[in-house]
């Protein structure tokens, strides 16, 4: 079955109640080339990234060491927001990251099935550039635990999980950072 290497995102240049998509900043990018020297040995391999910026961004490193274009999959892209409102915005994640799946209104439950059937549906080893909470629902799904957060994983952690017909198989989580969920 294949393995899949879940790297967040480097630093982003601006926080979730700043800016709707910004790019890496200077430590992000440093993070996005450790991050490509860790796994250029395992590769080349497929590469997937979110469309938003940090991860095309985090991508590109890994991308020119191994001369491939990272297809963009819109499914493993950050949670959505039911407010483009910043401040409201980051209030909610707030809220929402201290949760369970299944106290979560249908359209995030169906927004996590699909990060899971984007990830189940891979067919070769990957690569994919992601963040905070798709990396965690999919951690959370090799677990069984119905948490919206699992684990805090660092900007530029890579976390390793094996596809398995009945579901994923966690290796390895990555770094973890000191983010706090509440």
């Amino acid at each position: 079955m294949p393995t899949i290497y879940l790297v967040r995102h480097g630093k982003a240049a601006a926080g979730w109640d700043t800016d709707l998509d910004p790019g890496l900043d200077n430590l992000g990018r440093n993070q996005a080339d450790k991050a490509a020297q860790s796994l250029a040995v395992i590769g080349p391999l497929a590469i997937i990234s979110s469309p938003l910026a940090r991860t095309r961004e985090t991508a590109i490193p890994l991308a020119a060491k191994w001369h491939c274009d990272p297809r963009i999959e819109p499914r493993i892209t950050e949670i959505p927001s039911p407010t483009d409102n910043l401040s409201e915005r980051a209030g909610w994640l707030r809220g929402v990251m201290g949760d369970k799946w299944c106290n979560l209104d249908q359209d995030l439950r169906n927004w996590r099935q699909g990060v899971i059937e984007a990830v189940q549906g891979l067919e070769q080893d990957t690569v994919i550039f992601s963040h905070f909470i798709a990396i965690n629902v999919v951690a959370g799904a090799a677990e069984g635990n119905e948490q919206v957060v699992v684990f805090l994983p660092d900007n530029g952690s890579i976390t390793i999980i094996e596809t398995r017909a009945d579901g994923f198989r966690m290796v390895e989580r990555g770094a973890e950072a000191g983010t706090r969920v509440n």
